[in-house]
């Protein structure tokens, strides 16, 4: 059992009166205490019923999410997470600007040693667009590993049928 202490401030998890926000809502997230701080790990989610919305058009734009991230003190709580993704729904923005922001909101919550984003939406008029952000800490061996990363960032491109 976590003391409450290590829990944090949670209080969407185990709550089955939570409403799903219907407007960008990055004061959703919640965080633990990662009880493993000595150790360097990733920890992955992978969102793949990511909605917003064409700031130009209105119309919806769909992809899976995928966040990368080695944690430092504090964890994302993943049903905050899910309700702060879900948030986008309503949100107009353009594709790059919703990893970006993704990125930005987790960095200002958590302070993660290395974080990264990539979103794989579905083509619109026959173009998808993936777009791929990262951070590491300045200063410290994780802003080399970002810009090591990004270099290398999708050198071998999958197979693109018909998503």
């Amino acid at each position: 059992m976590r003391t409450k202490k290590e829990m944090g401030s949670i209080s969407l998890l185990g709550n089955q009166k939570v409403k799903y926000p219907d407007n960008y809502a990055p004061q959703i997230l919640e965080t633990f205490e990662n009880k493993h701080q000595g150790n360097d790990y990733f920890v992955k989610f992978n969102c793949p019923e990511f909605t917003s919305l064409c700031p130009i058009t209105g119309q919806p734009d769909f992809a899976a999410i995928y966040i990368s991230y080695i944690p430092d003190k504090k964890m994302v709580e993943s049903k905050s997470l899910k309700l702060y993704l879900f948030s986008f729904r309503n949100h107009g923005d353009f594709h790059e600007d919703c990893v970006n922001i993704i990125m930005k909101d987790l960095i200002k919550l958590m302070n993660p040693k290395y974080i990264e984003v990539w979103g794989k939406f579905t083509p619109r008029g026959g173009i998808s667009i993936d777009p791929y952000c990262n951070y590491g800490r300045p200063g410290t061996k994780w802003e080399k590993f970002a810009f090591h990363r990004l270099l290398h960032h999708d050198m071998y491109p999958e197979k693109i049928d018909n998503r």
